[in-house]
C-alpha cells in the first residue's frame, strides 16, 4: 500500500467520516421535532431579542432546546439578524429550524378581541384586562391618564373607541389596541360628519358622537334607529330636555343595580338629561357606524316621544297625550 493510500485511509478518511457524521447530526437536530408540554406553546419575542434569549424563553416554557445549538444554527443560516418581534406559537412537529424560519419571516400568531357596540369604557377596559394574550400596561391608569396615553384630544375618553373586532399578534399591549380603536373611531366620525344633513342642531363632530351614543343605547330594533335619532333632533331644535334614561344610568356608574327610580331621575349630574337641557357632557357608550349615521342623517318627522313596546321596537308619538296612551299600553299593560 502506497504512502498516499495510507494517508487517505488513516488520516483523511476519518476526518471525512467525522465531518459527515457532524453534518448528519446537525441536520438531524435542526429538523428533529421538539417535545412540547402541550399541543401549542406561545412565545413572545420582544424587540431586540437574540437567538440566545429566545432559546432561554423556549426553555422557560418547558421545551428542551440547546441554547448554544440554536445560536449556532441562527448564525450559520444568517437568520440571526432577521428575527422579528411578535408573538409566535410553537406546535407539535415544529423543529428548531422551522421555528427560527418562522421568526425570521415574521409569521406571528394572531389573536382577536371584539369591542361590542354600546359598551362603555369600563366594559372595554375589563375585556382588555381579561384577555390572556394582551400585554397589560394600563391597569393602574385612571380614565384621564388613559386619555393622555392614547393621545385623545377630548375632555372624556368615553365613546372614542370604535367597537369592532381587532386582530393582533400575541403580546400586543392594551394601549396599542385602544390607539387603533381611537384612530378607527376618528376616521369613522370624520367620514360621517362630512356627509351629515344640513342644519342639524349639532355644533361639532363630538356632539354628533354624544348623540350617536344615546341612539346606540336607546335602539332595540335597527329599523327604528334613524327615527329615534329624529326624535332627539326634534327635541334639541325645540330646546326640550332629551329625558333619556340611558344617560341617567351612565351617570349613576356602578351604583346602578338594574333599576332606575324617580329619585335617580331627579338627582342632578352632568349626564342627567332630565335635570339638564341639551346633550350630556360626553358620549355614554361606544358607537357603531349605524348609530353614528343615524344621528347625522336622522329620519325627518314630527315625533317628539317614543316608548319601548317590549319586543325591541318602539312606539312613537307626536304629542304628550299620544305618548301617555302608548305608555299606558306598552309599559303599564293596559288595553287601549
Amino acid at each position: 500500500m502506497s504512502a498516499v493510500n495510507k494517508l487517505f485511509i488513516y488520516v483523511v478518511l476519518p476526518i471525512l467520516v467525522a465531518i459527515a457524521c457532524a453534518i448528519g447530526a446537525v441536520y438531524y437536530w435542526v429538523n428533529q421535532p421538539l417535545i412540547l408540554p402541550s399541543p401549542k406553546v406561545d412565545i413572545l419575542v420582544p424587540k431586540g431579542a437574540t437567538p440566545a434569549s429566545i432559546a432561554a424563553q423556549i426553555n422557560q416554557a418547558r421545551v428542551a432546546l440547546s441554547p448554544a445549538a440554536f445560536v449556532l444554527m441562527a448564525r450559520l443560516t444568517e437568520l440571526d439578524t432577521k428575527i422579528k418581534a411578535g408573538g409566535y406559537q410553537l406546535v407539535q412537529g415544529d423543529s428548531p429550524l422551522r421555528i427560527l424560519r418562522r421568526m425570521a419571516q415574521g409569521d406571528v400568531t394572531s389573536r382577536q378581541i371584539t369591542l361590542v357596540e354600546g359598551w362603555n369604557l369600563r366594559q372595554i377596559r375589563a375585556a382588555l384586562a381579561q384577555h390572556p394574550d394582551i400585554k397589560q400596561s394600563l391597569q393602574t391608569s385612571s380614565d384621564a391618564e388613559l386619555r393622555a396615553q392614547v393621545g385623545l384630544d377630548a375632555p372624556y375618553a368615553e365613546g372614542l373607541f370604535f367597537p369592532d373586532t381587532y386582530i393582533f399578534p400575541i403580546g400586543t399591549t392594551d394601549l396599542e389596541i385602544l390607539q387603533r380603536a381611537a384612530r378607527a373611531q376618528q376616521q369613522m366620525l370624520d367620514r360621517a360628519w362630512a356627509t351629515r344633513q344640513d342644519n342639524l342642531p349639532l355644533r361639532s363632530p363630538y356632539q354628533a358622537l354624544i348623540l350617536a351614543s344615546i341612539v346606540e343605547k336607546e335602539t332595540g330594533k335597527a329599523s327604528d334607529r334613524a327615527r329615534i335619532a329624529g326624535v332627539f333632533i326634534n327635541r334639541l331644535r325645540l330646546n326640550m330636555p332629551l329625558q333619556t334614561d340611558p344617560t341617567v344610568i351612565y351617570g349613576m356608574g356602578e351604583a346602578y343595580d338594574g333599576k332606575i327610580r324617580k329619585k335617580d331621575l331627579q338627582t342632578d349630574h352632568a349626564w342627567n338629561t332630565y335635570t339638564r337641557g341639551g346633550l350630556p357632557v360626553s358620549p355614554i357608550a361606544s358607537v357603531g357606524q349605524a348609530s353614528l349615521n343615524a344621528a347625522l342623517n336622522p329620519e325627518k318627522h314630527e315625533f317628539l316621544y317614543f316608548v319601548s313596546k317590549g319586543d325591541g321596537s318602539s312606539a312613537f308619538a307626536r304629542t304628550l297625550p299620544e305618548h301617555n296612551k302608548n305608555v299606558s299600553q306598552y309599559i303599564l299593560g293596559r288595553k287601549p
